[in-house]
């Protein structure tokens, strides 16, 4: 077996990668992040998840707390199902799910809070109007779980609750996501990652490190010389492209790779 992976940051080596991740803030946009958009709810409530840890450090254990409890929930409900546990064995569970899953509501609500705005400047400049982002989905209530505890017990699973909730991104009024073109999504998503480094400087006064990979291939020129326009007004961005012809700004570093090596 091989030495363990070490992570270091300025010559000192960092107990753990999370540490890494806290230091060294870095939003990357890639092809295959149009799964946010494409993607089902659970990609959205990842990636909502992920961007309130960054903005709000103090929660970002919540999502996995929450998960935790409905996990201990569910099997819970499972034993009671079998007849291995009674009802009354729930209730610090349930109650747990409630208190943890209106934080985390709350917490996707603040986070939204903050890139609501950002995301529709940046998608307005980009091209698509009226960009906004709506959460889907209520704080769980205990009479609400109450109301469903046979269907759950049925089921062994918690019906309710931000572990099944959604985002909407929408254009101009319209579900992006169902209704928006290849071009649109790619623009969405775009936004959104630009909206996060905007909110990210202004709460901590650093700008994270942005990585756009093959950003501009489906973008035309005047959503070219747009998004290097928004560039020009963060710092430490790094675009990958085929042909440095295809970015409409000269760049403050250019390198190319063939073969395998920088020049």
């Amino acid at each position: 077996m091989g030495d363990a992976r070490r992570v270091s940051l300025n010559g000192e080596q960092l107990s753990s990668s999370e540490r890494l991740r806290h230091e060294l803030t870095t939003l990357v946009f890639t092809p295959d992040r149009l799964a946010v958009v494409k993607g089902g709810p659970s990609t959205r409530r990842s990636y909502l998840d992920r961007t309130l840890g960054r903005l709000f450090p103090a929660r970002a254990a919540l999502a996995n707390d929450y998960a935790a409890a409905v996990g201990q929930r569910n099997a819970g409900l499972r034993r009671v199902r079998f007849g291995q546990s009674s009802r009354d064995a729930l209730a610090p569970w349930s109650a747990r799910v409630v208190e943890l899953g209106s934080e985390l509501v709350r917490a996707r609500a603040a986070a939204l809070e903050e890139l609501g705005p950002r995301f529709a400047a940046s998608a307005a400049e980009l091209g698509l109007d009226g960009g906004d982002l709506a959460y889907e989905g209520d704080e769980p209530t205990s009479a609400a779980l109450d109301a469903r505890l046979e269907l759950d017990v049925e089921r062994g699973t918690t019906s309710i609750g931000p572990h099944l909730h959604d985002v909407r991104i929408e254009a101009s009024g319209r579900d992006v996501r169902a209704y928006g073109s290849q071009g649109e999504q790619r623009i969405a998503v775009l936004a959104l990652v630009l909206a996060e480094a905007d909110a990210l400087r202004a709460r901590t006064g650093r700008a994270p490190l942005v990585l756009l990979d093959d950003v501009l291939s489906e973008l035309d020129d005047s959503r070219r010389r747009a998004l290097a326009e928004i560039l020009e007004r963060t710092s430490q961005t790094v675009v990958t492209t085929t042909s440095v012809a295809a970015y409409p700004s000269p760049p403050a570093q250019s390198l190319s790779v063939a073969n395998g090596a920088v020049g």
